[in-house]
């Protein structure tokens, strides 16, 4: 190699950390502006630049991969609907479309086209999920998408610089909280605005006049080492299914994933098919999170752009629940997508390197969100109109998650949202803006599964309203039934709770009524746990009961560990409990044995 090429590369490396520092400020604009708490709170967003063919070069660290990844298909639609060599400075597109955005009707994708010496060199695209599009509001229970809110085709938000108003009138018509809807989608304009300036400024800094020499550098450089990625693997194809709550029956995830030379495929033939119910998933969305699972495990530094997800080939039979067509209603598409990492998980952990390592891999965790919707007043809630007369009128959208799963190495992470990324909502926010008052967040001990590596644990929110009226919750939830699963040993984590304080339980997804002098339970799951966990050393499971991760009594009867009042190691009873644990499990096993042969017969 040259000192002129040398040179060339270290360019090319530095031009590219540029880029990526152009679009990464391009996302806290969005989140500083933001108006909705999905936004400037929970980090519900997502933002990137693409060449003038529509493929990525570089998306923002801040963001969700349910967004950045079918964003990064849905810009081909936009240049399909609007050609480059039509647009013009000022020019700035808009849809909520869920089959050529990201999924939903609640998500807003915008457009910009970035103009530098009168030519267009680039397109700027973010997203984020507003707090209401009208309709039944968030949730599951729409039969159609058009009973899910306000749709809004492929169109300009901006033709040379002058708003269409009459877009935004049609928008603010249609929704419940029009300041922070209109808020977000001018939020969104911003965002882009902002990366154009900085990519200017970039260009001329560089003295360039296009990102095609850039793009194909990053395009070409990602591509290699995803190759070099996958050859590291051995070949091979391997199978997962996973059974989760659904809505009206329980569904099945069935995943086959094939290991060839240069790139990895995965077929979800087997899969349920559609629900009548809005937990629907439209491709783009099941093409985002199930490649994201993937690249996880097989290739987490390679920089993710058009290159990279072009080496991970998804397919889904024409009717089944992950291939969702229209009209079929999505609203709640987040429940079912976010679950598809973990199934990509259980396919790769049978994997091998050509060394004859397993990858590493994380056990299940909650996977999908549990937030909080609430709403309260006359026509949000299933009550007597009189007792309704006083209530105020109120949407609540607080972002919270459960544990993930136990890691390779590592116990899980408690409270996270893993596979999104967004971040839980302070209850302070949440207080701020609604009658809403929080009683209770905490971590939910022993809801981790137990291991040699403990699943990460849930959280209880124990929640009601200020005002003397009923209210309503949208549950969105899943890991109910079926709770997140260990690994290699490991116990599962805890099932998920929704129910009154009094002790009645409410479904696990749907809208329903919290009755007035009631308060809301919501516990949220633990992740599964890795390993053995009469393995775990005693010292890490008296820490976990100090922190108050895991009891005393949980400690003693499934890790095997005595502890005294000062939650101190009893060194020799720990030892006697673990030989009876242990002869206990062989036992056990044996009359399982014994069972399956009977049936056999």
């Amino acid at each position: 190699m040259t000192d002129t090429s040398i040179l060339s590369v270290i360019h090319y490396q530095v031009m590219w950390d540029r880029l990526i520092s152009v679009v990464e400020e391009q996302a806290q604009a969005l989140i500083r502006t933001g108006f909705s708490t999905s936004t400037r709170e929970a980090g519900d967003v997502s933002a990137g630049i693409f060449d003038t063919s529509g493929d990525m070069l570089a998306q923002a660290v801040t963001g969700t991969p349910g967004h950045v990844n079918s964003m990064a298909r849905a810009v081909a639609h936009f240049l399909d609907r609007f050609p480059v060599d039509t647009m013009k400075p000022g020019d700035v597109f808009i849809t909520n479309d869920p089959w050529k955005g990201t999924g939903h009707l609640h998500d807003f994708t915008v457009v910009t086209p970035a103009f530098f010496n009168g030519a267009c060199v680039s397109l700027f695209a973010c997203t984020c999920h507003v707090v209401d599009v009208g309709g039944r509001g968030i949730g599951p229970d729409g039969r159609q998408v058009y009973e899910e809110g306000i749709y809004i085709p492929l169109m300009y938000f901006a033709r040379e610089g002058r708003v269409d108003e009459t877009m935004i009138e049609i928008v603010r018509g249609n929704v419940r909280e029009p300041v922070q809807v209109i808020g977000d989608i001018y939020s969104l304009a911003a965002c882009n605005d902002i990366g154009c300036e900085r990519l200017v400024e970039m260009m001329s800094e560089f003295g360039i006049e296009t990102l095609d020499a850039l793009g194909e550098h990053i395009l070409d450089k990602t591509a290699r080492a995803m190759k070099e990625a996958i050859a590291d693997i051995a070949p091979g194809t391997f199978h997962n299914t996973m059974r989760v709550d659904g809505y009206e029956r329980p569904l099945d995830l069935v995943a086959a994933l094939t290991v060839h030379e240069d790139h990895i495929s995965v077929d979800f033939e087997g899969t349920s098919a559609p629900s009548p119910f809005g937990i629907n998933v439209p491709f783009c969305y099941t093409e985002a999170y199930a490649t994201f699972g993937v690249k996880c495990v097989v290739a987490p530094k390679v920089p993710n752009n058009a290159a990279s997800l072009a080496a991970i080939r998804i397919s889904t039979p024409e009717n089944c629940i992950l291939n969702a067509k229209h009209p079929l209603p999505v609203a709640t598409r987040h429940i079912t997508g976010q679950l598809l990492p973990d199934v990509m998980f259980g396919c790769l952990s049978q994997v091998r390197t050509r060394a004859g390592d397993p990858l590493a891999v994380p056990a299940e965790g909650s996977s999908c969100l549990w937030n909080l919707f609430a709403m309260g007043g006359a026509g949000r809630v299933d009550a007597e109109p009189e007792t309704l007369a006083d209530a105020r009128v109120f949407n609540v959208m607080s972002f919270h998650s459960g544990g993930a799963g136990a890691r390779a190495g590592k116990d899980g992470l408690s409270a996270t949202a893993f596979p999104s990324g967004v971040r839980n909502v302070p209850i302070e926010i949440t207080e701020a803006g609604s009658p809403m008052i929080v009683w209770r967040k905490e971590y939910r001990t022993d809801s981790g599964g137990a291991g040699y590596y403990r699943g990460g644990l849930g959280q209880i929110m124990e929640v009601d309203t200020l005002d003397t009226a009923p209210f309503a919750v949208s549950a969105n939830y899943d890991r109910v039934l079926f709770p997140p699963r260990g690994r290699d040993g490991g116990q599962d984590g805890a099932a998920g709770v929704v129910r009154l304080k009094s002790g009645e339980h409410l479904r696990g997804k749907g809208q329903q009524t919290v009755p007035y002098g009631e308060r809301l339970l919501i516990e949220m799951p633990g992740g599964g746990g890795i390993g053995d966990p009469l393995q775990r050393p005693a010292e890490m499971v008296a820490k976990d009961v100090r922190e108050g991760m895991v009891s005393a009594e949980k400690a003693r009867s499934v890790y095997g560990v005595a502890l005294d009042d000062a939650h101190a190691v009893i060194a020799d009873q720990t030892e006697t409990l673990r030989m009876q644990l242990r002869a206990k499990m062989k036992q056990d096993a044996a009359e399982d044995r014994s069972v399956q042969m009977e049936t056999s017969k």
